[in-house]
């Protein structure tokens, strides 16, 4: 094996000495007394869209998973390996979270991807192209569509994914029964990394940019 990465010994040495030790009680109680996150924020891999740093979120607030383009798979009880399905099924039936959001964001590459028919296989396993796959009758619809620009055919494919991850989420019994009991909310979220503007998703499934004063939502696009 290699030297450990010099900058995230760096990171952590930072960590420990600021945040953590600014926190230090609040990292013992939680250590005590487990997590009890209010929210499961689905998110995509990119780097550049940390959620606990979007929301300005501390220790033991949000249960994040992160994947390729933010997705979530429908409802599959087979006998596969389902990491998205197996956090979401912790979240919801054991750590009992009142939210989950999916955020999907700006320029992400799992959605360029799903656009472009010709892009070529990464590996012989061709992983992304099969994940990429749960969005592909909408980005082939989406791709034909000669009225759009190549980058709101983007920012259309990025919305539409994240209605559609909702729509999956809701074929899970488990989640199906807690959100009619009034025990679950979903929402819907969409985050511009060169602007750093959050669009989120009414009940019609139209995105809007929320009034950060006022908490009510101004006019959204036509990008929805």
């Amino acid at each position: 094996m290699t030297d450990f990465p010099a900058k995230l010994l760096s990171g952590y040495h930072k960590f420990m000495r600021g945040r953590y030790s600014d926190q230090r009680e609040r990292y013992r109680v939680l250590a005590e007394t487990g997590q009890k996150p209010h929210t499961l924020l689905i998110a995509c891999c990119d780097s550049r869209a940390a959620p606990e740093t979007i929301f300005d979120c501390g220790p033991g607030e949000l249960f994040v998973v992160r994947n390729v383009a933010n997705m979530v798979p429908p409802y599959e009880p087979d006998s596969q390996f389902h990491a998205t399905s197996a956090a979401l099924e912790y979240a919801v039936q054991v750590l009992e979270i009142d939210n989950i959001v999916v955020m999907g964001h700006g320029r992400c590459g799992g959605i360029r991807a799903a656009l472009d028919p010709s892009m070529a296989r990464l590996s012989p396993g061709d992983f992304i192209g099969r994940w990429m796959s749960l969005v592909r009758p909408a980005a082939e619809q989406i791709h034909s569509n000669e009225l759009m620009t190549q980058a709101e055919r983007q920012t259309a494919l990025e919305r539409v994914s994240i209605r559609n991850s909702i729509a999956n989420l809701q074929t899970f019994p488990f989640v199906r029964n807690r959100e009619e009991k009034g025990e679950l909310s979903i929402h819907g979220a969409w985050f511009d990394i060169s602007t750093g503007e959050l669009w989120v998703m009414n009940g019609k499934g139209d995105f809007t940019r929320p009034d950060l004063d006022n908490h009510v939502g101004l006019n959204n696009s036509h990008l929805t």
